[in-house]
């Protein structure tokens, strides 16, 4: 099975890529996440899934590992092929799929052409677990931690308080803690501080 490909980038489009190995140009499909972090021209690496079938052999490239690896897991779900993994890395970041598996948050998913909701909810079941085994329990958490301030910051300037003092009072409460807060123990105690 075929790795990696490490050569020259001949050609792209949000769709697939042409890399040169020695004289020999590899055709990919990518996802539009790799797509815009591919240079133009020049050297390039990217990591490969390959598919055999009966009528063709296929090679799918990513620009790192997290990517291909989250794709990898996408594909052992009943009724996501390669094409729909693609899709769904085509529509959401890396970390916005880790966030949406861990979080179960199934519209997240849903949201994406062609994934219905059975299948969203599918996904966020079979792969949670793995992903939590495998140690992507710290990027939900940290996920998880970022959308509780985002909140509790949301809601502290509809109460009327200004945004950068606002801000401040939620980061200085966060820094305080050791462990996790929740978004209503967050907003009263960054009301004590204003």
């Amino acid at each position: 099975m075929i790795t990696h490909l490490d050569g020259n980038l001949v050609e792209k489009t949000p769709t697939y890529a042409v890399i040169d190995c020695g004289g020999v140009g590899y055709f990919m499909n990518i996802s539009l996440n790799t797509f815009a972090k591919l240079p133009e021209n020049g050297p390039c690496k990217l990591y490969t899934h390959q598919v055999i079938r009966e009528d063709a052999n296929i090679l799918y490239g990513f620009l790192d590992p997290e990517e291909r690896s989250v794709f990898r897991h996408l594909i052992t779900v009943q009724g996501v092929g390669p094409n729909t993994a693609r899709m769904i890395l085509s529509s959401l970041t890396v970390r916005e799929v880790y966030q949406a598996i861990g979080t179960a948050h199934v519209a997240t998913l849903n949201a994406v052409k062609g994934i219905g909701a059975k299948t969203a909810q599918k996904i966020v079941l079979e792969l949670k677990d793995k992903l939590t085994k495998e140690g992507f329990q710290a990027e939900f958490s940290a996920n998880q931690h970022n959308s509780t301030d985002k909140e509790a910051l949301s809601a502290l300037i509809m109460l009327g308080f200004a945004k950068n003092q606002a801000e401040k009072a939620v980061q200085t409460v966060l820094k305080s803690q050791t462990q996790d807060i929740s978004l209503e123990d967050l907003i009263k105690a960054s009301l004590k501080i204003l």
